[in-house]
């Protein structure tokens, strides 16, 4: 006799993970994995009825994304805060600002979500926020988290003014008398963060929570959290995702990357290797003790340089001037080079998996050579660079022979007016052209993973893959950018599938074949009917977790296939 399935998804298309299924039209989920695959007549023969099914109706169901780099905890606080991210130009950001600041009383404003491509410069001014909040101190970091707008009054009460040094790694923006202007890059928002009041466990509860309602909207069923660890004012949320799991509200499959501290030594390295040792073993105690798996904290993020827009990325030749002139400057390396080399060997000893944010070629050829000094040690870790914008020719098939998955960022990789404006004159020609190299890293036999980096972008998986298919942005005509490292369609999806699920560890996600876990996801429409300048207007109509609806639309009970 069959056993009749939990649920049924049936008469539409089935991409597996690596590619559209020949023949699927039907998938059957029990105890929350993929029973069978198949056609509809094929699945039917095999599990007979089920309690639930859902009528696909030629839509493409997939594995349930997973976001291979993303700040949940902090993207969800934005969105509950003072967010800017659907805002335009400065009169928009400006206006969101008064109207949050009318609603919200008290001292403090903060938020983020910003565009520098909206500003003269990609720096604000504080005069513009003084106009609309004169009397409380704001603090409203940009989309890329790596620069911060302030008034006039969160200067004053950080004590930052023309006699203020810039911190080793950050920059104070000032007019030629010294006096800071409102914008503050990498380090230097700390000066004025550090006075800002702690957010609550409670307030930490919740952006997790909105994050994840959110992540599942767009279906996401699993991520890697890139910085779990004190950091830019924020606590340690390790404590707040345990409280989740306690509570069964943590839907999600996570993997927390541990910050690695700045300000240290190579002396530094063991003990600091111990203390993530020792943290990994307290949470996978206290995970086993709930009975769950839903969160390990096995990875380590290093920040190795800051972006290119502002000019911190680290670079191996200096940055030009707006006429083309060598500047001299070669940006900011937040470890140094010897630390790295330390490092990330210790690291992959200790059995953790390194996840190293790099934007510039320089930053991205110490990290490999930092892999590199890890596998002649006999290292097996998967490592991760993610972002990697300017990438030297030299250094892409490296990927490949270290065994490095490129963790790729694919919504950036288009000609917008931060590109046009804030990056590609400052880089020149050339070097603009080894920008985003993601087929060139297939093409070396690399692997390609996949993440937002929300809320610096949109967690949207479908805005990433148009990007990565057309190189232009999504909803926008255009010239392609750089179109020799287009993805294809099952490229791009693979990568975000099974290819960040593989990165997160996560054994039978990122797949549908029997015996996987039954993280889904399920379009709007067959994306590979479509014309792939309309990718970025597919969504997700339902997300499923362990065959567990975590976001939904008509789904049908007691239906027969």
């Amino acid at each position: 006799m069959r056993d009749s399935a939990e649920l049924v998804l049936h008469s539409g298309r089935v991409f597996t993970g690596t590619g559209l299924h020949e023949t699927a039209t039907a998938v059957a989920v029990s105890g929350g994995r993929v029973v069978a695959v198949g056609s509809d007549a094929d699945v039917r023969a095999a599990v007979g009825a089920a309690a639930e099914t859902l009528d696909l109706a030629g839509r493409l169901v997939l594995p349930g994304f997973t976001d291979a780099h993303v700040h949940p905890v902090m993207g969800g606080l934005e969105r509950l805060g003072c967010d800017l991210t659907a805002t335009s130009g400065p009169d928009g950001a400006l206006r969101r600002v008064a109207e949050f600041a009318a609603q919200n009383p008290g001292e403090w404003i903060s938020g983020g979500g910003w565009a520098m491509a909206d500003f003269p410069g990609g720096t604000p001014r504080r005069e513009d926020l003084d106009r609309v909040v004169p009397d409380r101190p704001v603090f409203l970091l940009n989309r890329d988290h790596h620069g911060a707008w302030v008034n006039s009054r969160a200067l004053e009460l950080a004590g930052v003014d023309a006699h203020t040094s810039d911190p080793a790694d950050g920059r104070i923006e000032r007019d030629p008398d010294g006096t800071p202007t409102g914008t503050l890059h990498e380090g230097a928002m700390d000066l004025v963060s550090r006075h800002l009041p702690p957010v609550t466990r409670d307030q930490l509860a919740a952006g997790l929570a909105e994050g994840q309602r959110y992540l599942h909207s767009v279906g996401v069923t699993g991520w890697q959290d890139a910085i779990v660890g004190a950091y830019a004012g924020h606590e340690d949320t390790t404590p707040v995702y345990l409280d989740a799991v306690a509570a069964g509200t943590l839907t999600a499959r996570v993997v927390g990357a541990l910050w690695w501290p700045r300000g240290h030594t190579v002396a530094d390295v063991a003990a600091l290797v111990a203390g993530f040792a020792a943290h990994r073993e307290a949470v996978a105690a206290r995970t086993a003790e709930l009975g769950s798996d839903r969160f390990v904290t096995t990875s380590i993020k290093i920040m190795l340089d800051g972006v290119a827009e502002n000019r911190t990325a680290s670079m191996l030749a200096p940055y030009l001037d707006g006429c083309g002139c060598s500047t001299g400057e070669q940006g900011l390396s937040y470890l140094d080079r010897d630390l790295l080399l330390a490092a990330v060997p210790a690291l992959d000893a200790a059995g953790f998996d390194v996840h190293v944010h790099v934007i510039g070629d320089r930053a991205v050829r110490d990290a490999l050579d930092a892999v590199d000094a890890a596998r002649r040690a006999a290292g097996t870790g998967r490592h991760h660079l993610a972002h990697l914008q300017v990438v030297h020719p030299d250094d892409v098939a490296r990927f490949a022979a270290l065994d490095v998955a490129a963790n790729a960022q694919a919504l950036w990789a288009c000609d917008d007016a931060q590109m046009s404006e804030l990056t590609v004159p400052f880089l020149g020609p050339e070097r603009s052209s080894w920008q985003y190299p993601f087929a060139g890293f297939l093409r070396a036999g690399a692997r390609l993973v996949m993440g937002s980096d929300w809320p610096v972008s949109t967690p949207d998986p479908w805005q990433a893959i148009h990007v990565a298919v057309n190189r232009t942005p999504p909803g926008e005509p255009g010239e392609p950018f750089l179109p020799d490292q287009a993805l294809t369609l099952t490229q791009a999806l693979t990568a975000y599938t099974a290819g960040s699920a593989w990165i997160n560890r996560h054994t039978g996600a990122g797949s549908i074949a029997p015996g996987a876990v039954a993280d889904l996801a399920v379009c709007s429409t067959d994306p590979f009917a479509v014309d792939a300048v309309d990718l970025w207007e597919v969504a997700v109509d339902h997300t499923f977790v362990g065959g567990r609806p975590v976001h939904e639309k008509n789904l049908t009970s007691g239906g027969v296939l």
